[in-house]
């Protein structure tokens, strides 16, 4: 599925991915390949993502997780959209 991270200073990451963990009002979900279509508010927490390749640019805003091939961002709020297996996160 394809992925997008964006902040309100810049797009964090676009590319592929094969998890998205993201932590939403009622707790942490997963979203997958094909998932439904779905809109979500996000709220304080830590977002994984499996399944990304990072450019340098973008290494600087990610940390590794600690599961093999995992990176984690912390997010302040923000929203989760997912349509046609694409995911669109709006993070602060």
């Amino acid at each position: 599925m394809h992925l997008e991270i964006v902040s309100p200073e810049a797009t964090l990451y676009s590319g592929e991915a094969t998890s998205v963990i993201v932590p939403g009002t009622d707790g942490a979900f997963q979203l997958l390949d094909n998932h439904a279509p779905i809109v979500s508010i996000l709220e304080e927490g830590i977002m994984k993502v499996q399944g990304a390749k990072l450019s340098d640019k973008a290494k600087k805003h990610f940390t590794t997780g600690k599961d093999a091939g995992e990176i984690t961002l912390a997010i302040k709020s923000g929203t989760v959209e997912m349509k046609d297996n694409k995911v669109i996160v709006l993070a602060d």
